[in-house]
């Protein structure tokens, strides 16, 4: 059995899946492409250079593929998972770097940083990783200096309780919430980047708004009770005390505001919403955690 797995997600790159490939072969057992619906020659490369292929008939994002290659190198047993890119920004030479705490027991996770070793990295990219760490860091509860690095290792433990719930760009960060939700230990160490005229599969508002989003869910999943059922519980109030402003004002001047009506009727409506939501959802987590459980 392979005691080191590579995991390359990829989707339409033909120009660089080749090398990436050759140079990461070096360092690992086997080299698994999870091939993301690609409409290129991507999986044909890979598959005559010895890569172990895997293709999703269409695009379904980034974290369905890893949860993909994961599914597969649990099944053969590994030891060790490294995920990089497969369109050439990381270097495949940095893998022994990064599975290096592994092997020493230090971490369970190690994530290859780009900030550590003072990359040049693109004004626009350095200002949004900022961003993203700052939520993702402050979602996590950690200091992580490159939250959105797709250059990481796993151990057979992290890849055993991990569960990848976000099947786009905003898998790097869900997984960071789940790691420290389940006491993972998690290092960092520099790796370098190279960054081509394709640097993204979306754009940077996209990216952004993407992983932003599948944080607020992480989060809301995470306490639905706190982070939507308090919220309710305060939209109701509001909306009952301009209920109350409404019936004082009709009562000393004869006179129906409709505005007020509207904003106490909409507040009440939707924190009663927020509030059923929240008690739907604390119910279905709780139910699948009693079904997760041996």
């Amino acid at each position: 059995m392979p005691d080191i797995i590579a995991v390359l997600p990829a989707f339409n790159e033909e120009a660089t899946i080749a090398k990436v490939v050759l140079k990461t072969q070096k360092y690992v057992d086997k080299v698994i492409v999870v091939d993301d619906g690609s409409s290129d020659m991507t999986a044909t490369i890979a598959e005559k250079l010895g890569a172990l292929v895997i293709r999703h008939n269409e695009n379904l994002g980034k974290g369905a593929a890893l949860k993909t290659g994961f599914d597969m190198a649990k099944s053969l047993d590994c030891k060790i998972v490294v995920t990089l890119d497969s369109d050439g920004q990381h270097d495949p030479d940095d893998i022994p770097n990064v599975i290096e705490p592994l092997l020493k027991n230090e971490a369970d996770i190690v994530i290859g940083s780009r900030k550590l070793l003072k990359s040049k990295i693109p004004l626009h990219k350095k200002l949004g990783n900022k961003f993203l760490n700052f939520i993702t860091n402050a979602a996590s509860g950690t200091t992580i200096s490159d939250t959105q690095s797709g250059f990481r290792a796993y151990s057979k433990k992290a890849l055993e309780i991990l569960e990848i719930k976000d099947h786009g760009i905003g898998i790097e960060s869900q997984l960071i919430i789940d790691a420290t939700k389940k006491n993972l230990r998690i290092k960092e160490v520099p790796i370098s980047i190279t960054y081509g005229k394709k640097t993204s599969t979306y754009n940077f508002f996209r990216h952004g708004t993407y992983v932003i989003l599948t944080i607020l869910r992480v989060i809301i999943e995470k306490s639905p009770l706190l982070y939507l059922g308090v919220p309710g519980v305060i939209i109701v109030f509001v909306g009952l005390l301009l209920a109350l402003q409404l019936l004082h004002l009709y009562n000393s001047t004869r006179y129906f505001s409709i505005p007020i009506a509207l904003l106490a009727l909409g507040g009440i409506l939707l924190g009663i919403i927020l509030i059923v939501a929240a008690m739907l959802l604390y119910a279905i987590t709780n139910l699948f955690t009693r079904l997760r459980r041996p």
